[in-house]
């Protein structure tokens, strides 16, 4: 599955298979601040499971959001992930944690 902005996800995307529901759900629930919708991502992108495939990148990104907002085990498995990470891909999913802030904070 091909990455999209939160702001390009709609109910047509969900409903042709584009995108898992609960990826979804996530989605909205991260959107709303709901901490554990951003360690679920992680999880997710981590593992390749509801229906996105593997990428260590989006997982790492998600990870460091969960982990800035308090999530006891997210910096655990940010840690986890970043070791099978080139130093790119780490710097790549800090600069998406960055813009995914900055697009919350002009959403708020």
């Amino acid at each position: 599955m091909e990455w999209k902005a939160l702001n390009e996800i709609d109910a047509n995307a969900v409903t042709s298979g584009e995108i898992d529901l609960a990826i979804a759900g996530y989605l909205a629930d991260a959107m709303a601040g709901d901490v554990a919708a951003l360690f679920n991502l992680g999880v997710a992108y981590s593992t390749g499971s509801n229906g996105v495939e593997s990428d260590l990148v989006e997982a790492h990104k998600w990870f460091n959001l969960a982990a800035s907002r308090g999530h006891e085990d997210a910096s655990f498995c940010r840690a986890d992930v970043s070791d099978e990470m080139t130093a790119r891909e780490i710097a790549e999913a800090q600069r998406r944690a960055r813009r995914w802030l900055s697009e919350e904070r002009r959403a708020a």
